[in-house]
């Protein structure tokens, strides 16, 4: 049997560590984390968005295509935390589009992440978890990293923004599910994997 990845989409705050979590002790699979606690350029660049901007995505660009890369090889069924392409369609194009981001850097980020997704496996489904402004910064508030006390909500604004073109531009890639989370309560997070791991199955023919 082939083996299946799925990948967890979503803005910052909106639960996709927690959920990968979720998802991959109740179906076994194996998870590929977002590399954000060891980050050496996370607390830079929340201090200084415009100088450190680019040395972030990179950094997160290549973390990215090497946890792809072994889900690639992998024989494993694997659920990953945040998908290579979020790195160009939203944050990157967020970034360039405030003036975090100057256009000669934003060239070359964006041809560096051409070269490098054409050697890599796509997702099988881009589980995308939907929510807004203010449920963000409560759950970013809850989990308490220094290095996002200072967020601005019109950044996570702009970043909702672009998922929103982006879910649709995705399908080309494979299929995504929206998940709502908004109204799903302080226990949010076992209701969508909950939800997630229905679809799994039905899309997937799978028994657990």
């Amino acid at each position: 049997m082939a083996n299946h990845f799925v990948a967890i989409s979503g803005n910052i705050g909106v639960g996709k560590t927690t959920i990968t979590s979720h998802i991959a002790e109740k179906l076994g699979w194996k998870p590929f984390f977002e590399p954000v606690i060891d980050n050496p350029y996370l607390d830079d660049f929340y201090a200084d968005m415009k100088t450190w901007s680019f040395h972030l995505q990179v950094y997160f660009l290549s973390k990215r295509f090497e946890a792809q890369r072994d889900i690639s090889e992998s024989r494993e069924h694997c659920i990953q935390d945040r998908t290579i392409y979020e790195d160009v369609e939203i944050f990157a194009r967020t970034l360039h589009l405030q003036g975090f981001m100057n256009a000669r850097d934003h060239e070359n980020y964006k041809a560096l992440f051409d070269i490098m997704v054409k050697t890599l496996r796509k997702p099988d489904l881009i589980i995308y978890l939907r929510a807004n402004v203010d449920n963000l910064l409560e759950r970013i508030s809850k989990r308490g990293r220094d290095s996002e006390k200072s967020i601005d909500p019109n950044y996570l604004k702009e970043l909702n923004r672009a998922y929103e073109g982006w879910s649709e531009r995705a399908r080309k890639i494979c299929p995504v599910l929206v998940i709502e989370t908004d109204q799903l309560g302080p226990e949010f997070e076992g209701g969508v994997a909950d939800k997630a791991i229905e679809d799994i199955k039905d899309r997937f023919g799978m028994i657990f």
